[in-house]
């Protein structure tokens, strides 16, 4: 394990408020998931854990939507996801997001 040396005060605050906002980004994210799968009357993701159902937890949620590709837009062409999975397509829908609308 590397050793993180900080040398003034500022530099640790600025780190420990990094470190927050990743913290709060990924409880938003989980936090949407359920929220949408409530309102559709379920409380799991089907395929999320090893092929099987799961409730969403944030680990879960970014470990689907890691092997998202994003090809960036050039001119009139908007961005693109090349192939997403069926369970990335779900879950992008759960978070309302439209892969087709990413400018």
């Amino acid at each position: 394990m590397a050793a993180l040396y900080l040398k003034n005060n500022r530099r640790i605050a600025a780190l420990i408020t990094v470190i927050c906002l990743a913290l709060l980004i990924f409880c938003l994210v989980e936090r949407q998931v359920r929220r949408a799968l409530a309102a559709r009357g379920a409380t799991k993701v089907e395929g999320l854990y090893a092929g099987r159902s799961a409730i969403p937890t944030g680990r879960l949620i970014f470990d689907a939507l890691a092997g998202i590709r994003i090809i960036s837009g050039t001119g009139q062409s908007p961005p693109i996801i090349p192939q997403p999975t069926d369970l990335q397509i779900h879950l992008l829908d759960l978070l309302d997001v439209d892969p087709r609308d990413l400018r």
